[in-house]
């Protein structure tokens, strides 16, 4: 590289070799596309799942040339964050929450008390979470999570059990979400996903106990409320309430089930008539 001077005031800068000047900021480009993908998957607005745009829509969208986004989505291959499939498409990986989910959720079925650590961790994030929600929820996470609540409580009216489980994980996302901390949002879709059986079977049994099962739908309202009038105190007491009553309602399952086959064991020793 040398400079030249033409006269003018003006001062040049003049490549020469095989140096190709428009390579560093083809390559920085790249780099700020990436980094803006990026950023959609930490935050949660590009899921695990969920199919990139096309490649001709996501350059427009983004201002870049085709060649610099294909770069950029290369780079996000490599970390694993996204993928290829046969037949076409690119799409965000679970690799956030597969490392963690897949140990945890087989020493969850040999370790049945790590659940009750699992719920002390579950409370101290979710009461966190809906702390900060309530702090920093944007108008537009509290329209999005007045659009999970409303589901929540439709499937409540609807008394739609299936549809219940559904809407429960999507309120609690919509929380963690709303909170504007990547790190919650991703590690409750982790926890989510290794404790989705267990969150199912905790319903089923609230479900059979209609007082109990209103005190759950009072529960969420309760969080909801307090976040969108953005009280972050309240918040946090109600979704620690709230994941205390689910550890009472676990440990008020086992000691029905250990009654329950105490009961049959007696019953086998009845003489037969």
């Amino acid at each position: 590289m040398v400079l030249n001077y033409d006269g003018t005031g003006q001062t040049n800068l003049v490549f020469e070799g095989t140096m190709n000047p428009q390579r560093p900021a083809v390559t920085r480009l790249a780099d700020s596309v990436a980094s803006e993908l990026e950023k959609r998957i930490l935050e949660g607005s590009l899921k695990p799942g969920d199919r990139l745009p096309s490649e001709r829509a996501l350059a427009l969208e983004l201002g870049v040339s085709r060649p610099s986004l294909r770069e950029a989505m290369q780079q996000l291959v490599s970390k694993g964050l996204l993928s290829t499939r046969h037949g076409g498409g690119t799409y965000v990986t679970d690799r956030l929450e597969a490392h963690f989910v897949d140990p945890w959720q087989g020493m969850l079925k040999a370790n049945p008390m790590l659940h009750r650590d699992l719920l002390e961790v579950r409370q101290m994030l979710e009461s966190q979470a809906a702390a900060l929600a309530a702090d920093r929820a944007t108008d537009l996470d509290i329209s999005r999570l007045d659009a999970a609540h409303a589901a929540l409580e439709a499937s409540y009216e609807r008394d739609d059990l299936t549809h219940c489980i559904e809407t429960d994980v999507a309120f609690h996302q919509a929380v963690a979400e709303a909170s504007h901390n990547a790190l919650i949002g991703h590690l409750t879709a982790s926890l989510m996903r290794v404790i989705r059986g267990h969150v199912s079977n905790n319903l089923v049994h609230l479900h059979a106990r209609p007082q109990r099962w209103n005190q759950l739908r009072a529960q969420h309202r309760a969080i909801w409320q307090a976040i969108r009038e953005h009280k972050p105190q309240e918040a946090a007491l109600a979704a620690s309430e709230h994941i205390e009553f689910v550890r009472q309602s676990i440990e008020d399952k086992v000691l029905d089930e250990a009654r329950r086959s105490s009961a049959l064991r007696r019953l086998g020793d009845v003489p037969a008539n």
